[in-house]
């Protein structure tokens, strides 16, 4: 057994695209590899709480340079959709490749069409700040973190949101907040409004 380590995803070229860190690693097969000599090609066993299942998809979609359309996320699965979202976390350095935040004062656009559920907000709301595949948070904490900046927004923004009706219908999750509770899509614009966010309702 060789206890814990980092893991990196690489891209084509052998950078690195993301790292999981990884426990329990054993290896359970040892032989030459065919990429060169003095290398060894390793089989092991390890437990990862971060590599959600499904996400091969999308990391092969960033190795490849083909996450580069608006709505890929739109057919997945809600299973699915965690997994899309760590990819967009562990792999945002690496694709956004030290592009400076949209300046304080910036438009953006999040489309409310497809947003059914918490994850599919963070899909959209990634995609709305960042891109195809972009992040931006995937849980409410993170949400807020990223509105501190560095992860592709400058706050105070202006933030259009299409289809809005379409989503508030759909966020009515009760959210535990202080001593009472609100409905998710009330809780995300107080959170947004927290961060000097204007956003305006479509």
């Amino acid at each position: 057994m060789a206890g814990n380590a980092w893991f990196d995803v690489l891209d084509g070229d052998g950078a690195v695209m993301g790292s999981y860190f990884v426990g329990e690693v054993t290896v359970v097969d040892v032989e030459p590899s065919a990429r060169g000599f003095g290398l060894v090609d390793l089989t092991v066993t390890l437990w990862c709480e971060d590599a959600l299942p499904g996400a091969e998809r999308a990391w092969d979609l960033v190795r490849t340079g083909h996450l580069n359309r608006t709505g890929m996320w739109h057919a997945l699965a809600p299973e699915d959709r965690r997994a899309w979202l760590s990819v967009a976390l562990w792999s945002h350095v690496y694709r956004r490749r030290g592009r400076p935040d949209a300046p304080a004062g910036h438009a953006f656009t999040l489309d409310g069409r497809h947003i059914v559920d918490r994850d599919s907000f963070f899909c959209a709301i990634g995609e709305a700040i960042n891109g195809p595949g972009g992040y931006f948070g995937w849980n409410l904490d993170a949400l807020d973190d990223c509105l501190g900046g560095r992860w592709g927004a400058t706050a105070p923004f202006t933030l259009y949101w299409d289809s809005s009706a379409a989503a508030r219908n759909r966020l009515v999750e009760r959210v535990p907040t202080g001593d009472h509770e609100v409905a998710l899509f009330d809780l995300i614009l107080e959170i947004f409004e927290g961060r000097g966010v204007s956003v305006i309702l479509r």
